[in-house]
């Protein structure tokens, strides 16, 4: 018994869900960095309040994946979560540029952030609920089009609404522009609509089916059963190492972000004790440890592409935090946010992000090809070194227009992480338990971002508070860590 091949209609459906969650991460990238700069924000200081929606993801996503392993209703395995995230985004993207200050603005975005995630992560294990494993490829490939697309409307929202519209772009100081405002408006309509497409259009397969399919299924892994542990493990070191990175903090003088990751590593020691205690007291089946155990438990393939994307987000994530300044400060020469300049510059990046994400959505149709042809590992290596080229000719380009083809790199690196890294993955795990593992593989893009948030501020200040396109420097060097990283992957993977 094998799953059936989808049809044009069938890819579509299964993923026009993402082209809604993707304008709402795109307005969100494109805009939050601007709305936090109108709200009188120093550039130093960027990089902590977007420490929301990386740490949102860090707890969301295992739990989420977690949970929708185990949902079955009469509404189906994934899609309830679908629903919900979408709602809540919703409510999210209204109210963020009406936020009034700062704490609001920081609140809000870390409701965006989850409420994107608890749709996005079971999205990705949907695709390989509903695809046979030959043609998961081309299903992520039609889901990294969708994301495309989703993002070129959301970055280009603003833009279009003042130069078609003629929506006011600028604002008295602690506003945010009109163009801004009703860009995310019209996100949150369409993530709405996006998301209830999937979920009246599709129809999941029952656990009973999804068992027999993985039985029949030569490229699907073999589930092993994590089995949660009585033992601490390493729980004393990870405590240990949280409290000298706490206190260095004071120590050394380093920025107060660092705090969170002193205390996320004491939390992960904790959270291996509690759990022994639960297993050891007979309840070994709560949520924690079953977790835990499934972390403990990741395979090879898993381990190694964890690597990968650990690299590649920490320079995506520098990226989105710091082309609007780079751009405003050495394209349209200004640093002060409550000017025209400035804002014409913020409206530009939101252009340069659409160039990505569209040339992403073309290059993804080019992926599954080239997948057959030098294989999903050489693919994805080729993808990442278009990337860092991208990020590195930053450093030497300072015309807006020129700056185009620096994106359109970018967006060949885009399809590919968007594509084949979960290509990949989705036949190195057990069906039953793709979306624990999805959820847990994404700890691996959210992690990232929560060290960049937490030491980039301190970076920019103490190496070139004067010229922070040195950021990208840095992302053009992970990002090619990122390429060596994945020659560790098997070459047929």
């Amino acid at each position: 018994m094998e799953k059936p091949r989808q049809g044009f209609w069938g890819l579509w459906n299964t993923s026009f869900g993402f082209f809604g969650i993707q304008i709402g991460f795109a307005l969100q990238n494109a805009n939050v960095s601007r709305i936090f700069q109108s709200m009188g924000t120093a550039e130093k200081d960027l990089a902590f309040l977007w420490i929301a929606a990386p740490l949102t993801g860090l707890l969301v996503q295992p739990i989420i994946g977690h949970y929708s392993d185990r949902t079955w209703s009469r509404f189906g395995r994934r899609r309830p979560y679908f629903l919900a995230g979408a709602v809540l985004a919703t409510l999210a993207l209204i109210g963020m540029p009406n936020a009034g200050g700062l704490l609001a603005a920081a609140m809000l975005l870390w409701l965006l952030d989850a409420s994107l995630n608890i749709s996005m992560e079971p999205f990705r294990a949907f695709v390989g609920d509903m695809l046979p494993s030959r043609q998961r490829t081309a299903g992520y490939a039609f889901q990294t089009a969708f994301i495309g697309a989703g993002a070129v409307l959301g970055s280009l929202a603003p833009q279009l609404l003042t130069d078609v519209f003629h929506v006011a772009n600028v604002a008295p100081a602690g506003e945010v522009p009109a163009s801004v405002r009703y860009g995310f408006y019209i996100g949150a309509a369409a993530l709405f609509v996006a998301v209830l497409w999937t979920v009246l259009t599709t129809r999941e397969y029952s656990p009973q089916q999804i068992a027999a399919f993985a039985e029949q299924d030569a490229g699907q892994a073999v589930h092993s059963e994590a089995v949660p542990s009585t033992r601490i493990g390493a729980a004393p070191l990870w405590i240990a190492a949280g409290a000298v990175i706490v206190a260095a903090v004071g120590w050394l003088g380093l920025d107060k972000p660092v705090y969170l990751l002193g205390g996320g590593l004491v939390a992960f020691g904790l959270a291996q004790i509690v759990s022994a205690a639960l297993v050891r007291g007979g309840k070994a089946q709560n949520a924690l440890s079953q977790i835990l155990a499934d972390l403990a438990a990741m395979p090879a393939t898993m381990k190694r592409l964890a690597l990968v994307q650990f690299f590649t987000w920490s320079a995506l994530f520098i990226m989105w935090i710091y082309t609007t300044p780079i751009v405003a400060e050495r394209v349209f020469h200004t640093r002060d946010a409550t000017s025209a300049a400035f804002n014409e510059g913020a409206n530009w990046v939101g252009v340069l992000f659409a160039v990505y994400s569209g040339v992403a959505t073309l290059w993804a149709f080019a992926l599954p090809p080239l997948a057959r042809a030098i294989g999903r590992r050489n693919t994805h290596i080729l993808g990442l070194l278009c990337g860092a080229t991208g990020f590195a000719s930053f450093l030497v380009i300072t015309d807006a227009w020129v700056l185009l083809a620096s994106m359109a790199l970018v967006g060949i690196a885009w399809a590919s992480i968007l594509t084949m890294p979960y290509a990949i993955l989705s036949a190195a795990l057990p069906a039953e338990k793709l979306g624990i593992y999805m959820g847990l593989f994404n700890i691996f893009i959210v992690l990232p971002q929560l060290i960049v948030s937490s030491v980039m501020g301190a970076v920019v200040s103490r190496f070139f508070p004067q010229d922070v396109v040195w950021t990208m420097a840095i992302a053009a060097g992970v990002m090619g860590l990122a390429a060596l990283a994945m020659l560790r992957v098997a070459r047929d993977a």
